[in-house]
Protein backbone atom coordinates (compact mmCIF):
# COMPACT_ATOMS: atom_id res chain seq x y z
CA UNK A 1 0.00 0.00 0.00
CA UNK A 2 1.64 3.40 -1.39
CA UNK A 3 -0.01 5.55 1.87
CA UNK A 4 0.35 3.61 4.83
CA UNK A 5 -1.52 4.40 8.10
CA UNK A 6 1.58 5.52 9.50
CA UNK A 7 1.83 8.05 6.78
CA UNK A 8 -1.50 8.83 7.34
CA UNK A 9 -1.24 9.78 10.92
CA UNK A 10 2.35 11.70 9.89
CA UNK A 11 -0.65 14.08 7.77
CA UNK A 12 -2.66 14.40 10.51
CA UNK A 13 0.08 15.38 13.13
CA UNK A 14 1.38 17.90 10.69
CA UNK A 15 -2.08 19.16 10.42
CA UNK A 16 -2.69 19.47 14.07
CA UNK A 17 0.84 20.88 14.32
CA UNK A 18 -0.31 23.61 11.58
CA UNK A 19 -1.62 26.55 13.86
CA UNK A 20 1.78 26.84 15.37
CA UNK A 21 1.26 25.96 18.93
CA UNK A 22 3.35 23.71 20.29
CA UNK A 23 1.45 20.40 21.44
CA UNK A 24 1.95 17.61 23.72
CA UNK A 25 1.88 14.37 22.14
CA UNK A 26 -1.03 13.17 24.72
CA UNK A 27 -2.78 16.86 22.74
CA UNK A 28 -2.09 15.26 19.29
CA UNK A 29 -3.45 11.57 19.80
CA UNK A 30 -6.71 13.31 21.15
CA UNK A 31 -7.02 15.77 18.24
CA UNK A 32 -6.10 13.82 15.58
CA UNK A 33 -7.22 10.28 16.54
CA UNK A 34 -3.62 8.98 16.44
CA UNK A 35 -2.58 6.25 19.00
CA UNK A 36 -0.21 6.98 21.01
CA UNK A 37 2.14 3.63 19.98
CA UNK A 38 2.53 5.16 16.92
CA UNK A 39 3.36 9.07 18.22
CA UNK A 40 6.39 8.91 19.24
CA UNK A 41 7.55 6.94 16.49
CA UNK A 42 5.99 9.42 13.92
CA UNK A 43 6.85 12.18 15.27
CA UNK A 44 10.55 11.07 15.62
CA UNK A 45 10.69 10.85 11.75
CA UNK A 46 9.46 13.78 11.13
CA UNK A 47 12.04 15.42 13.83
CA UNK A 48 14.90 13.34 12.08
CA UNK A 49 13.30 15.03 8.84
CA UNK A 50 13.68 18.14 9.69
CA UNK A 51 9.50 19.03 9.75
CA UNK A 52 8.90 19.01 13.55
CA UNK A 53 11.14 20.01 16.48
CA UNK A 54 10.56 18.69 20.02
CA UNK A 55 10.83 20.49 23.35
CA UNK A 56 12.05 18.58 26.50
CA UNK A 57 10.87 19.34 30.16
CA UNK A 58 7.77 20.23 32.01
CA UNK A 59 6.60 22.39 29.23
CA UNK A 60 7.81 20.17 26.24
CA UNK A 61 5.65 18.93 23.03
CA UNK A 62 6.47 19.46 19.78
CA UNK A 63 5.91 22.36 16.98
CA UNK A 64 6.70 22.63 13.36
CA UNK A 65 9.79 23.49 12.51
CA UNK A 66 9.08 24.60 8.84
CA UNK A 67 6.77 27.01 7.47
CA UNK A 68 3.79 25.24 6.14
CA UNK A 69 4.69 26.65 2.59
CA UNK A 70 7.76 24.83 3.03
CA UNK A 71 5.87 21.45 3.17
CA UNK A 72 4.22 19.07 1.04
CA UNK A 73 2.50 15.87 1.02
CA UNK A 74 5.37 14.25 -0.50
CA UNK A 75 7.91 15.67 2.31
CA UNK A 76 5.44 14.31 5.10
CA UNK A 77 4.87 10.80 3.52
CA UNK A 78 8.49 10.41 2.92
CA UNK A 79 9.74 11.43 6.23
CA UNK A 80 7.50 8.50 7.08
CA UNK A 81 8.22 5.80 4.15
CA UNK A 82 11.84 6.79 3.18
CA UNK A 83 11.94 3.75 0.60
CA UNK A 84 8.53 4.79 -0.74
CA UNK A 85 7.68 2.42 -3.84
CA UNK A 86 4.34 2.27 -5.09
CA UNK A 87 5.45 -1.45 -5.99
CA UNK A 88 8.22 -3.44 -4.75
CA UNK A 89 9.72 -4.48 -8.34
CA UNK A 90 10.73 -0.25 -8.80
CA UNK A 91 13.15 -0.53 -6.00
CA UNK A 92 16.57 -0.77 -7.31
CA UNK A 93 17.50 -3.15 -4.45
CA UNK A 94 15.14 -5.65 -5.50
CA UNK A 95 16.01 -8.31 -8.09
CA UNK A 96 12.64 -8.19 -10.01
CA UNK A 97 12.21 -11.95 -11.69
CA UNK A 98 11.27 -9.85 -14.94
CA UNK A 99 14.61 -8.25 -15.53
CA UNK A 100 16.20 -9.55 -18.61
CA UNK A 101 19.56 -8.61 -19.39
CA UNK A 102 19.26 -4.97 -17.64
CA UNK A 103 15.96 -4.39 -19.19
CA UNK A 104 12.64 -4.17 -17.13
CA UNK A 105 8.98 -5.07 -18.51
CA UNK A 106 6.44 -3.25 -20.30
CA UNK A 107 5.04 -3.43 -16.63
CA UNK A 108 7.53 -1.64 -14.75
CA UNK A 109 7.87 0.53 -17.19
CA UNK A 110 4.52 1.66 -16.58
CA UNK A 111 4.66 1.75 -12.78
CA UNK A 112 8.07 3.59 -13.07
CA UNK A 113 5.35 6.44 -14.85
CA UNK A 114 2.68 6.26 -12.56
CA UNK A 115 4.95 7.19 -9.47
CA UNK A 116 6.56 9.45 -11.13
CA UNK A 117 3.73 11.41 -11.96
CA UNK A 118 2.35 10.49 -8.04
CA UNK A 119 5.14 12.09 -6.91
CA UNK A 120 5.12 15.34 -8.90
CA UNK A 121 1.58 15.68 -7.68
CA UNK A 122 1.88 15.39 -4.13
CA UNK A 123 5.03 18.15 -4.38
CA UNK A 124 2.55 19.72 -6.49
CA UNK A 125 0.84 22.18 -3.57
CA UNK A 126 2.20 23.25 -0.03
CA UNK A 127 0.19 21.89 3.10
CA UNK A 128 -0.25 25.48 3.26
CA UNK A 129 -2.52 25.92 0.05
CA UNK A 130 -3.99 22.18 1.23
CA UNK A 131 -5.36 23.29 4.48
CA UNK A 132 -6.01 27.35 4.58
CA UNK A 133 -6.95 27.87 0.60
Amino acid sequence: MFITKESDYGIRIIRTLSHGDKMTVRDICAKEHVPHQYAYKILKKLEKSGLVESFRGAHGGYALSKSLKDITMYDIITAIEPELNIIDCINPDVNCIHKVGGKVCKVHQELCRVQSSLFKNLKEKSIEEILFN
